[in-house]
């Protein structure tokens, strides 16, 4: 048997990597969201980190669970617990009584959290601008694409 290349074997990684349309996604989708945090405006006290950002998807109107939100995000409960925590701190979301259980708390955004949202999207949207002036074309069949692709993913869960 021959030794192996590495840097072959590097190099076909990495054209691999490149034709995952998955993986570009992925990466694409990190690279965005810590651009998006490197803009957000300076303020008192802490900031939330791509960590806090990966649990902001699955927090909706009715809010959710510990356990839930750390299941959906893949970490330990305790983990989801010190993330929210430092969320209440930051007065994005709040512990709000469970209408079901009145022994459990359900995590959902403030005010300021909706507020919040609202300018990052807003910030989101004129990255889009400025990616389809740099591609000279629209990310719109991008998001044509995406939608279908996440309601399914929603479905599956």
């Amino acid at each position: 048997m021959a030794p192996r290349n590495p840097k072959k074997s590097a190099g076909r990684f990495e054209r691999s990597k490149r034709e995952s349309v998955l993986q570009l996604l992925i990466k694409c989708a990190r690279l965005v969201n810590e651009q998006a945090l490197d803009c957000l405006p300076e303020t008192e006290g802490p900031r939330p980190r791509p960590s806090h950002m990966a649990l902001f998807p699955h927090i909706d109107r009715e809010g959710i669970r510990l356990t839930a939100l750390a299941s959906k995000v893949g970490i330990s409960k305790q983990a989801a617990g010190q993330l929210v925590d430092d969320l209440v701190e930051m007065n994005l979301v709040e512990r709000r009584p469970d209408p079901s259980d009145g022994r459990a708390k359900r995590i959902a955004f403030t005010d300021v959290g909706y507020e919040r949202l609202a300018l990052g999207l807003q910030h989101l949207n004129k990255m889009q601008a400025e990616f389809e002036a740099a591609l000279g074309r629209s990310l719109e069949p991008l998001r044509d694409i995406l939608l279908p692709l996440h309601d399914l993913l929603e479905r599956e869960e």
